[in-house]
């Protein structure tokens, strides 16, 4: 999956078709994807974008899906180098739940707010029931599709209108929804499928052996305005499918065609990127996230925390095994050049959060012959962790 936020509306194709390791090209050769299981993602794609609001087209996004696999898409390659937007989401989809069907391929889609996902749900033929049973009724008539992502994506819908607010309301689809409230309703879905799984009799579970209970839950969603993006996998000994970012001034074709970069002018981050790929080799333009946090876009900033629950490892400098992202095929591999030094400082608050500028997104240093664990690395003070993160940046204590 990938995400694009920018102050400026940019044109589909220079995202999706035309860089040289774009999401159409990972689709069908990924370079970095570590699958023993499905070396393609061709059973359908889908692209979301919200138009100018100069336009007065409304706020809702247009979203345009296929069961065609995306490198054979003719409509694909004209409608993108003729649309523009400033936050787009686009998805490239294997099947692992539900038909080959447009109403399973992602972005999902209610009101303002889009969403996809990247791994799967642990135990869904016993967990999708009682999550469904959970729903509100409206909530459980939206879904059309037969995907675990849909499902989740209800879950999410129900879980904010239980926090006070409703996904449907014209005031929250105009103003945006409050990026804090976006990310407490992710963590509270993600705890809600986790508890779903927990609740599974062991007796069902034994019936079939090898049953796989942990979830890869690397969720997206937007409302048109800020973005929420969570790395994360139920677990505290496996890593969680792979996700990078970037950010920068533009993101522009160098001299070879296909050759896209982020140009980086001054320290401001009008282009932010997420990606389960990176979508170029440079080692300055990309970090990994990581396993289990969650991340946030707001105002062009980004902003990463951990996500603490029983998953959550107190000692984030501890390394977790790839084996389990890698067999579901959603692991891509760290080539020597991109960085996953995603280091951290932080508040005397305690709990790290960390808004992230582009001046953090720098070469490491030549004596770094070996990367670092991909986490947050800790060491305890009086009372509270100090964080610290690797790279400029601007350390707060936001809530929530």
């Amino acid at each position: 999956m990938q995400v694009y936020k920018g102050s400026k509306p940019i044109i589909l194709s220079k995202l999706i078709t035309e860089p040289s390791h774009s999401i159409l090209i990972q689709s069908y050769d990924s370079r970095l994807r570590l699958d023993t299981r499905r070396p393609h993602n061709g059973d359908g794609f889908g692209v979301g974008w919200y138009t100018d609001p100069s336009l007065d087209l409304g706020p809702d996004p247009c979203i345009f899906t296929s069961t065609l696999p995306a490198w054979n898409c003719v409509n694909l390659e004209r409608l993108a180098p003729k649309t523009a937007s400033h936050l787009i989401f686009a998805h490239v989809r294997a099947t692992t739940e539900g038909s080959l069907a447009e109403s399973n391929c992602h972005p999902f889609q209610h009101n303002t707010l889009m969403w996809m996902h990247n791994g799967n749900i642990g135990a869904w033929k016993y967990v999708k029931r009682p999550l469904a049973d959970s729903l509100a009724d409206k909530w459980f008539l939206s879904v059309k599709g037969g995907t675990d992502s849909e499902w989740a994506f209800a879950l999410f819908l129900d879980t904010l209108e239980r926090e006070g607010v409703d996904p449907s309301s014209p005031t929250e689809a105009e103003s945006g929804f409050d990026p804090k409230l976006l990310r407490r309703a992710m963590k509270k879905t993600i705890a809600k499928i986790n508890a779903f799984i927990k609740a599974v009799p062991a007796d069902l579970l034994a019936r079939e052996p090898g049953s796989e209970t942990r979830s890869l839950l690397n969720f997206a969603v937007t409302d048109g305005h800020s973005v929420v993006v969570t790395r994360y996998v139920s677990s505290k000994t496996d890593a969680a499918a792979s996700l990078y970012y970037s950010s920068g001034t533009a993101w522009v074709e160098g001299q070879a065609k296909g050759q896209f970069r982020m140009e980086r002018r001054d320290k401001a981050s009008d282009v932010v990127l997420v990606a389960s790929e990176p979508l170029t080799f440079e080692r300055h333009s990309w970090l990994s996230v990581p396993t289990n946090t969650i991340l946030t876009i707001s105002n062009q900033t980004v902003y990463i925390k951990p996500i603490k629950d029983e998953f959550y490892n107190e000692d984030p400098s501890t390394e977790r095994s790839t084996g389990f992202a890698k067999c579901k095929g959603l692991l891509a591999k760290t080539p020597s050049n991109i960085s996953t030094t995603t280091t951290t400082s932080t508040t005397p608050a305690g709990e790290p959060t960390v808004a992230l500028t582009s001046t953090s997104l720098l070469p490491l240093n030549a004596n770094h012959k070996k990367p670092r664990p991909d986490y947050f690395s800790a060491s305890a003070s009086a009372g509270a962790p100090k964080w610290e993160v690797k790279g400029a940046c601007e350390a707060t204590n936001e809530a929530a």
